[in-house]
């Protein structure tokens, strides 16, 4: 009776006994454990040592006076000279004003077009449909900028599609793909051609998330459409809405290479000069050296670091995980 009396459980409101926790494991019981999944991360980690840390790595030369025709520890170190030469080169601020306007082309206009398009294939019901449109926006991504160019200049170029249609009816060859005034909108239909099905792509995934239950009880309590969109769906895809216009914000000022240099001689130098097309032509290209090249390149960096931690501040303010939780 004693026996039964000392194993009965508490009264109510009395402390009830936690379950015991597991040991903590060791490192070394987690590495003989957790190997395997070792192994198959190391080809990731080669690669991100040989092509990010280790050239990330040289940066410093950007504040030395850097030739790579004498020994490393000979290059004098030299400060901030080649950021202020940077700051008051005269093509500099040119090309900084346009890689900005373009960037903000793209994430005004281009972004938004993906989210557009997603919310209008989550809506298809057939699958036959959706999956054709599917194909037909999203292979454009796998053109190479080349093929691009290529074809907006044989459908809006002085000698295109376009062009001889018009003067079958009397009027005017287009000077589309060589006026420097309309670039901003022609690089944004390139843009929206090639681009927008691979962010449709990632929000359909979003989408695919959300639980349909969600839809049906919504349809049950008489939500018209516009409201499960507002209630449901927008609600669902706002985590990875904010994620990509964070890392969207990281590289605000790499907007491309290939586009801009394929249209320079055709467009003009003026409108098309970009931070990597100026970083080309001033340092590879021209006479500014290696140390020049890498101190727009920090300069870039550094910019899109300090965006993304806004970024991420703001997003942590308004609810949202952000790239990373706070500590």
């Amino acid at each position: 009776m004693a026996a039964l009396q000392t194993s009965a459980p508490p009264a109510s409101g009395g402390s009830r006994a936690r379950p015991r926790i597991g040991r903590t494991r060791t490192f070394g019981q987690r590495l003989r454990q957790d190997w395997p999944l070792l192994v198959l991360t190391l080809p990731a980690l080669i690669q991100l040592a040989v092509f990010f840390y280790w050239p990330s790595a040289w940066n410093i030369i950007a504040f030395m006076d850097y030739s790579p025709y004498r020994p490393f520890w000979d290059n004098p170190f030299v400060g901030f000279a080649w950021f202020e030469r940077l700051f008051s080169d005269p093509y500099f601020l040119p090309a900084l004003g346009n890689t900005l306007k373009f960037a903000l082309a793209q994430l005004l206009f281009v972004f938004p077009l993906s989210i557009c398009l997603a919310l209008l294939m989550h809506s298809i019901v057939s699958t036959k449909i959706r999956s054709t449109f599917q194909s037909i926006v999203y292979l454009p991504y796998f053109f190479s900028w080349v093929l691009v160019v290529t074809v907006f200049i044989q459908m809006l170029g002085s000698d295109g599609l376009v062009s001889n249609w018009m003067l079958g009816f009397g009027g005017d060859r287009l000077s589309f793909t060589t006026d420097g005034n309309t670039f901003v909108f022609l690089a944004w239909m390139q843009w929206t051609w090639k681009d927008a099905g691979w962010g449709m792509i990632i929000f359909l995934a979003a989408l695919a998330s959300i639980n349909p239950s969600l839809y049906e009880a919504a349809a049950v309590d008489g939500a018209s459409r516009w409201k499960r969109l507002w209630h449901i769906t927008l609600p669902g895809i706002r985590p990875v809405i904010v994620l990509l216009l964070i890392l969207q914000l990281g590289g605000i000022l790499t907007v491309g290479f290939e586009q801009y240099q394929l249209q320079r001689e055709a467009v003009g130098y003026q409108a098309t000069e970009v931070l990597d097309t100026f970083v080309y032509y001033r340092s590879i290209i021209g006479s500014q050296g290696e140390s020049f090249g890498t101190a727009a390149g920090l300069f870039k960096g550094v910019i899109g670091l300090i965006l993304i931690l806004i970024a991420n501040n703001v997003a942590h303010r308004l609810g949202e995980q952000g790239i990373y939780q706070k500590s």
